[in-house]
């Protein structure tokens, strides 16, 4: 590969952070992050700050949905950085494979990554079968962790609490529960009433309700699939069956 001379002769490092959840205390994780990969490579009287790239809210296993990640790799192959910096091997992927893959592609570009927390620089002579067993472990604990989360939301569940159905006309999710909203529930009775005692089919019953200037949960006229769906929900006939997908 030809690079490009340069004048600078400072190392041009980055640094990659990432969080897991969007949750407040998780995104006050992830600034403080990027606080402290800014500071730090700012104190190194050799270092040129390229860029802190930081993805919020996105799961470790998989590279596909990183686009901060996947730009910091493009940066890399368009010559515009030396040294990549991330707290351990855990916020880099959680993937064995993607962890040596991408790796392996940074070193070919004369690019070396450091897992500070695990004290790994990919450009020592061990760092790869270092890395490797860290992002094994890191894989694992993944694995372990999803499995934790399943298994407490099967629990959760098994006592009645209910997941998803955001935006279902005529209940609200509160804590888990489903509370009646009577003016929706209303629409829902004229819906099953039209359907099941007048023969009714899914057009006539919704060119009804938008003639009566009812609007759907979202607040949409009526369509033809819209009342299938009410017609379909087992919640409306107080039946709750969880994780169907």
């Amino acid at each position: 590969m030809c690079y490009m001379y340069r004048e600078n002769t400072k190392k041009r490092v980055a640094a990659y952070a990432r969080v897991s959840t969007d949750m407040t205390d998780q995104l006050h994780s992830l600034a403080s992050q990027i606080k402290f990969f800014t500071e730090y490579i700012s104190e190194h009287e050799g270092w040129e700050l390229i860029e802190v790239y930081a993805d919020e809210g996105i799961t470790g296993t998989s590279t596909k949905k990183r686009d901060n990640f996947n730009r910091m790799i493009i940066d890399c192959e368009n010559d515009k950085i030396d040294t990549i910096l991330t707290k351990e091997v855990s916020r880099f992927a959680r993937n064995t494979i993607d962890t040596l893959t991408y790796t392996r592609k940074l070193s070919q570009l004369g690019i070396n990554v450091i897992f500070m927390n695990d004290g790994i620089d990919t450009s020592d002579k061990d760092g790869e079968l270092r890395l490797s067993i860290m992002a094994s472990i890191a894989q694992e604990e993944s694995r372990k962790i999803s499995e934790r989360v399943k298994w407490g939301i099967r629990r959760k569940m098994e006592n009645g609490w209910v997941y998803g159905s955001k935006n279902m006309l005529g209940f609200r999710i509160e804590n888990g529960q489903l509370r009646i909203v009577p003016e929706e529930a209303e629409i829902v009775r004229q819906i099953f009433h039209s359907y099941v005692y007048e023969g009714k089919g899914c057009h006539t019953i919704a060119n009804e309700l938008n003639a009566a200037g009812h609007l759907s949960v979202r607040g949409k006229m009526w369509r033809e699939d819209g009342v299938n769906r009410i017609l379909k929900n087992d919640k409306y006939v107080g039946d709750l069956t969880q994780w169907k997908h």
